[in-house]
């Protein structure tokens, strides 16, 4: 009796491109290459492997020497076990209304984290220490969840971008009133792309207690972390992760993907690409008469408003995603693989379609 056999053809045209979103793209091959390298032999379970000893390394050189890195796999639950590490059972989480953690984890923060969310509307997506307000009060209020954590994104949903003053005026302001700060860091080598400043010049230097680093956009197979940036605001994170599923037996897998992200420049490099080319396509965009960039273009993501019998057109040629069908407004992804060819014919596209 012959074993089976194994069926190694792809099962995808790997020719077929998108901007639905930067999860679409595959691993850097750096990545996959530091996979195979971490591959070999047996190494301890649970992060007690030289790969994530390492990452707690590479990751103070990022953002300080009291800074430890918490390996997940994936974003929701890096947002999850980080806001119950800074939350009592009472407590809430003050966060725009276009959120991640609000819009698009399925009640993950309310139903497994156990917390309130205050949302705030937004102009661009950025919370203010105004806005904050509107939301912050009543922590002796019995009959109200009380305000503990602020939530920021960088970059944000809608592809803006916090400066460092901004984020350290949020910082000053939620201190003061005995609030943590969290920042979802989904794609927050992009920001620093953007900014061209080191990732602590908003993140630990300016006051921000715990974030969610994104690796998965950023050229990742999976993983993401919690980084804990200041130790005393935080609590009891070990437990948390395995409470909340988040604990990878073979860890050194996780671990090295971001180390081989964040050991030199690849977080970087990755995420200029990406930026490069969403302003390659907002250039091209503004060309074309009948369509309205709706942000700021300063990440990777390109927000923009054209007829929705267009966009349907289109959206059968290259996948991309509404993001409010009332108004007809779509969203543009672009990542780290993302080639030159790729927009121009996205654009050739969107011009034979505009003008059908």
């Amino acid at each position: 009796m012959t074993g089976a056999k194994t069926d190694a053809r792809p099962h995808h045209d790997p020719e077929i491109r998108g901007f639905a979103s930067d999860n679409y793209a595959g691993a850097h091959p750096e990545v996959l290459a530091a996979l195979t390298l971490a591959n070999g032999g047996h190494q301890v379970a649970y992060g007690e492997d030289d790969y994530t000893e390492h990452l707690q390394r590479v990751v103070r050189s990022h953002f300080g020497q009291r800074a430890e890195a918490f390996p997940v796999f994936n974003g929701t639950g890096a947002n999850v076990v980080a806001l119950q590490a800074v939350t009592d059972r009472w407590g809430a989480v003050i966060a725009a209304d276009t959120a991640h953690i609000h819009v698009d984890e399925c009640g993950a923060p309310e139903r497994v984290g156990g917390l309130k969310l205050l949302t705030v509307p937004t102009e661009d997506g950025k919370l203010t220490p105004e806005l904050i307000d509107r939301e912050a009060y009543g922590w002796d209020d019995e009959h109200r969840a009380m305000p503990q954590v602020v939530s920021i994104t960088q970059s944000t949903e809608l592809g803006t971008v916090y400066t460092p003053d901004e984020i350290r005026a949020i910082c000053e302001h939620a201190h003061e009133r005995g609030m943590v700060v969290h920042l979802d860091g989904a794609r927050i080598a992009n920001a620093a792309a953007t900014l061209d400043v080191p990732m602590r010049a908003f993140t630990n230097a300016v006051g921000v207690d715990i974030l969610s680093y994104g690796g998965t956009k950023n050229g990742a197979v999976f993983g993401e972390a919690v980084i804990v940036l200041n130790p005393d605001r935080v609590r009891a994170m070990k437990h948390l992760r395995k409470l909340s599923m988040q604990l990878a037996s073979k860890m050194r897998f996780v671990s090295v993907q971001l180390e081989a992200l964040l050991a030199k420049d690849l977080w970087l490099r990755n995420a200029r690409h990406a930026n490069t080319m969403a302003q390659r396509l907002a250039a091209g965009v503004r060309d074309i008469d009948g369509v309205e960039i709706c942000y700021p273009v300063q990440a990777n993501a390109v927000f923009a408003r054209l007829p929705h019998d267009v966009s349907e057109r289109l959206q059968k040629r290259y996948r991309f995603y509404f993001w409010d069908e009332q108004t007809g407004q779509v969203r543009w992804m672009c990542a780290f693989d993302t080639t030159e060819a790729d927009v121009d014919g996205f654009l050739a596209a969107l011009r034979e379609e505009i003008s059908r």
